[in-house]
């Protein structure tokens, strides 16, 4: 079957894709930005791509046809705390628009759980979704999960910082509120599973694992799958913004997510009937199984993709290619070059650089300055990498995006995203006679931006040396 998969790039559709290309169907990868999609050589000879922005008006001009199914994979969630609604209503309208122009037969929605009659505007925004996909022409199926485990997801991987940096935790009443978590991979059945299904035609399903249990029970079960130490203290009297900040500068979530996030988790996300489970014999596992199995995908490096690396939490308003040719004018560098003995070694280090690896030189000064960033409501350090060896350009790699990463030009762009006044950019690069560039690019906002760039010379001067002689010379 021909089917378009929208949100190609995000934590579900990154990992829906695989299974849909081995199930034999011919996808339509819907993304805004095909920099972005970040799919090895093989798998983009296998797909089709189509670059569009359903936030804005429908262009007719290109779009693909004969499309059997099509995945809406679109939420705004973590790009705004006050108009992800009107952001996420848009999107459905234009899709609609969009798909019947395509005469698409049957729209597969992955919704959240919606049955406490108190919804939250996050919630509230997928009920209306659903309403506006109902009213096109083609034959509707949506999936309602609540908080999805896997390596890699938003919720799991809040868990994971919260339960292994504090062994003591003072939490809001909230956790006690009762949740239906499901395993990513039960989730990928399910998708799957009612592909041209008539009779999961404008039905709606409610999908969740075997366990009903609160959120301070997922943490104490996760720390005793780890074997950690943990002790739980819940208080009545933290406020949902005090909350936000309490995740916000606990784990690696940016405080757009934390908000909302918060603001969901006063509600219970627990399924109203198991209807498909018993249409398409699926047999979810537990949550501690989906614990351990994420855990088995971050320990062999397998993790296929982050809620980190969504481009809707980052400061891009535009799409990458906007900033991938790097200014001159009314610019500062720190330009310095190297000749290198062992090319091969030091491409392995550009592209190890980041996460538990660090950056060569000086770790704590760049830790430092995560930690600023992170108390004026930058992004920080803690998002890390989501491989340890591999990168695609639209990654996140600790502070920075990845703007373009070509192994085989051996060069890696990156793209500031910790706060400052001004844009800023990082570059390696090893030509043809093995010289290894490495570039800072520092285009200032105003005087402010000016007197920053200066007073950070003496800090570059140690730091940008260190780091290339590091780079070039280090072994492992």
């Amino acid at each position: 079957m021909k089917i378009l998969l929208t949100g190609a790039n995000g934590y579900v559709g990154r990992r829906l894709l695989p299974e849909l290309l081995e199930q034999g169907h011919e996808v339509v990868c819907c993304v805004r930005d095909q920099l972005r999609l970040g799919l090895d050589k093989q798998t983009l000879s296998r797909v089709t791509i189509w670059e569009v922005d359903f936030l804005e008006n429908p262009n007719l001009a290109n779009i693909p046809q004969n499309i059997d199914v099509a995945y809406f994979l679109i939420h705004s969630m973590a790009s705004s705390t006050s108009s992800f609604d009107i952001m996420e209503a848009t999107a459905a309208k234009n899709f609609n628009n969009y798909m019947e122009a395509i005469q698409t037969k049957q729209v597969i929605y992955l919704s959240g759980i919606v049955n406490d009659p108190n919804l939250s505007k996050h919630m509230q925004s997928r009920s209306n979704v659903e309403k506006i996909l109902s009213q096109s022409k083609h034959k509707l199926t949506v999936l309602k999960a609540g908080i999805i485990v896997g390596s890699g997801s938003s919720s799991f991987e809040i868990i994971r910082d919260l339960c292994e940096k504090l062994p003591i935790m003072i939490t809001p009443k909230w956790v006690l509120t009762k949740s239906q978590p499901i395993a990513i991979r039960d989730v990928i059945k399910y998708l799957t599973g009612v592909i041209n299904r008539e009779d999961c035609f404008n039905q709606s399903f409610d999908i969740g694992g075997p366990n009903v249990i609160t959120y301070k029970q997922m943490m104490q079960l996760y720390a005793k799958t780890r074997g950690i130490r943990l002790l739980i203290i819940t208080i009545p009297i933290m406020t949902p913004k005090l909350s936000s900040y309490w995740l916000y500068f606990v784990t690696s979530t940016s405080y757009k997510l934390a908000m909302n996030l918060v603001d969901s988790m006063k509600m219970e996300v627990i399924c109203k009937d198991n209807r498909l489970q018993k249409i398409l014999g699926i047999k979810p596992i537990s949550y501690v199984d989906a614990i351990k199995l994420a855990f088995l995908k971050i320990e062999q490096n397998l993790v296929i993709s982050s809620w980190k690396d969504s481009l809707s939490s980052s400061r891009f308003k535009q799409n990458l290619s906007a900033y991938i040719q790097v200014p001159t004018f009314g610019c500062l560098k720190d330009s310095k070059s190297l000749k290198l003995e062992n090319p091969e070694q030091a491409l392995e280090n550009i592209w190890s650089i980041g996460g538990a690896r660090g950056w060569y030189y000086g770790n704590w000064m760049w830790k430092t300055r995560g930690m600023i960033d992170k108390l004026f409501g930058g992004v920080g350090m803690r998002r890390g990498r989501t491989s340890p060896t591999l990168i695609d350009s639209g990654d996140a790699l600790d502070f920075w995006r990845v703007l373009l990463a070509n192994k085989e030009e051996k060069r890696l762009l990156l793209f500031a995203e910790m706060r400052v006044p001004g844009e800023a950019w990082l570059e390696f690069r090893i030509d043809e006679n093995d010289i290894l560039h490495q570039i800072a690019t520092f285009r200032p906002i105003g005087i402010f931006g000016r007197l920053y760039w200066y007073a950070m010379i003496p800090f570059h001067f140690f730091i940008f040396d260190g780091m290339l002689r590091n780079i070039a010379n280090s072994k492992n």
